[in-house]
């Protein structure tokens, strides 16, 4: 009998906010999994700290690059595909001997995360299930305290890497924006904001839901912000 390769969402941060599924699979998993920067403990650990087992066996999946190289350079590419390939396989090797493994994901596993790599690799070699989570974005514009979207209005989702140009057309084309991987493109981020007219309504929301958030008119915001860091702007659109 094979083993299941679960990939469990933990929502944005906050232990509490998991799903009682994953909470469950999370306490009772002999095999736990999870994606690291090298040299640091990983945040998908770090939220489900004192929930595993004592006897949980951990396999930390460290990445070879993260900023170090831009995502357009074929160098990325060529140091990623074969360290998914290799964690594909760890999985799979403990799959294929009957155990069940818990992959932590952060946010939501099918939501621009590091497990959809390892899904497109596993899918058709072992079972593997899904446990959905409360998205990053979900929890920011929650932060903010006001809704992201109206009536009609058309939320975008845009990732901070894209070209200055590009982030000013579809900022410019949209009612509700969240924008995420922020990290070191804010200073062109914030550009982009204004060069679409929309810098008076940018919020820049950091560690949502956990104990550091912090909700900031993007006006006010600093010139450097934490890797967990989103950018909303707020629908206005059709309401009874």
């Amino acid at each position: 009998m094979s083993g299941t390769i679960h990939g469990v969402g933990l929502g944005p941060g906050a232990q509490d906010l998991m799903s009682v599924r994953a909470d469950r699979l999370i306490r009772q998993a002999r095999h736990i999994a999870y994606f690291r920067k090298a040299g640091r403990p990983g945040h998908a650990r770090r939220i489900v700290e004192g929930m595993l087992r004592p006897d949980a066996v951990e396999f930390a999946m460290e990445y070879p690059v993260t900023t170090e190289i831009p995502f357009s350079d074929p160098r990325y590419n060529a140091c990623l595909a074969p360290f998914y390939a290799d964690c594909a396989a760890h999985l799979h090797g403990l799959a294929m001997q009957g155990e069940d493994v818990v992959v932590l994901c952060e946010g939501d596993p099918f939501f621009y995360g590091s497990f959809m790599h390892l899904h497109s690799r596993l899918s058709a070699r072992a079972p593997v299930q899904i446990v959905p989570g409360i998205t990053g974005m979900s929890g920011a514009w929650t932060a903010s305290g006001m809704p992201i979207s109206w009536g009609d209005d058309v939320l975008t989702v845009l990732m901070a890497t894209l070209s200055e140009e590009e982030l000013v057309r579809r900022i410019r084309d949209t009612n509700a924006l969240v924008v995420m991987k922020i990290g070191r493109n804010l200073a062109k981020l914030r550009r982009a904001v204004e060069s679409a007219g929309r810098r008076d309504c940018a919020w820049l929301v950091e560690y949502a839901t956990m104990a550091d958030q912090r909700v900031t008119p993007l006006a006010q915001a600093e010139a450097v912000t934490g890797y967990f860091s989103i950018l909303l702007i707020h629908g206005q659109g059709r309401r009874p």
